[in-house]
């Protein structure tokens, strides 16, 4: 066996040694999942957000994307990111109202008048302190919330103008209490299945109905099996970027606030996306065949409100309006 007989030679090999540790923890990784499409807006803001961090932090900081569920479902990133991994992924409100049930709010039907409510309440000192009630409680942290998928509207092989036409009328929906409770009582029934059952569903007429917003529904094809787009915008399905407080604590100050930053700017970046997209996705729908159409939502902004006390929102909702100034 051969051994180093110089003394520069040993000297330059414990100096390896002892770089090495230290070059691996030079750098950090944040490894962000999601269930979406490499095309998706959402996704583009995110490759974005990681070359920004990149230089921002001269690569100390490392992003790391893996669309289409590479990592799994959303539950089982959270999970990770919950046992203190470094991982991220995008949660609607209702992933995180087991923990805190204030986030229930940002999909509550009608709780909002426009998207631009929605964006500027995430920014209040009242949902900071909700992430800060999250963090205690589970360990994870919001960097941003404003990454948004859009307008969730009503698919149907009917005409609907009012709750009265949704009556016996099956639309599929999220398998959450809230998602369920608003689907009843905008007159609909309610029927929870995977997102990936619902073409089938309505194809075979397992269902009649499903909601969604216009880049889910270009994406899945759905309008091949409905013949009406409703304009309800019954809830602005906003995203937040959730990784592990610990992860993002393990970071200098700096480098904390360089990660906060552009998740936030990337954000805002896929929102206005999302909402110069919807028309043009609209178009090439209505070409088709398919009819979209406006509609005068308070009737059903009036039929979703008994939902609020239900489940406990009313106090809630009042306050998330309060704190932007309705």
């Amino acid at each position: 066996m051969r051994s180093f007989r110089t003394g520069s030679s040993v000297l330059a090999l414990a100096a390896l040694l002892a770089a090495t540790p230290f070059l691996a923890e030079a750098k950090s990784t944040l490894r962000i999942g999601t269930v979406l499409a490499a095309g998706d807006p959402l996704m583009v803001a995110a490759q974005q957000m990681k070359k920004d961090i990149e230089a921002a932090t001269k690569g100390e900081v490392e992003v790391q994307v893996f669309p289409s569920s590479q990592l799994g479902d959303t539950q089982a990133m959270m999970d990770q990111a919950q046992a203190g991994a470094n991982v991220g992924t995008f949660v609607e409100g209702s992933r995180l109202a087991p923990h805190i049930p204030e986030f229930n709010v940002l999909v509550a039907p009608y709780a909002f008048n426009t998207v631009d409510e929605l964006a500027r309440f995430v920014e209040t000192p009242t949902f900071q302190q909700w992430n800060d009630k999250l963090k205690a409680k589970t360990g994870l942290t919001l960097l941003s919330f404003n990454w948004y998928q859009g307008a969730r509207h009503m698919l149907t092989k009917k005409p609907v103008a009012t709750p009265a036409d949704l009556k016996g009328v099956r639309v599929r929906t999220i398998g959450e209490p809230l998602w369920i409770k608003t689907i009843g009582a905008m007159g609909a029934v309610p029927t929870p299945l995977a997102w990936a059952e619902v073409y089938p569903s309505l194809q075979t007429g397992v269902i009649d109905g499903a909601e969604a917003q216009p880049s889910a529904i270009r994406g899945a094809k759905l309008f091949e099996v409905v013949s009406h787009i409703t304009l309800t915008e019954h809830i602005f399905l906003m995203s937040g970027l959730v990784v592990s407080d610990k992860w993002l604590q393990s970071l200098p100050e700096a480098h904390r606030k360089v990660v906060v930053a552009e998740a936030k700017k990337s954000g805002a970046a896929a929102l206005k996306a999302k909402v110069e997209q919807a028309d043009q996705i609209f178009t090439e729908i209505k070409a088709k065949g398919v009819k979209v159409s406006p509609v005068d939502k308070t009737p059903f902004r009036n039929a979703v409100q008994p939902v609020y006390g239900e489940l406990g929102l009313t106090d809630l909702v009042a306050q998330a309006r309060k704190a932007i100034g309705n």
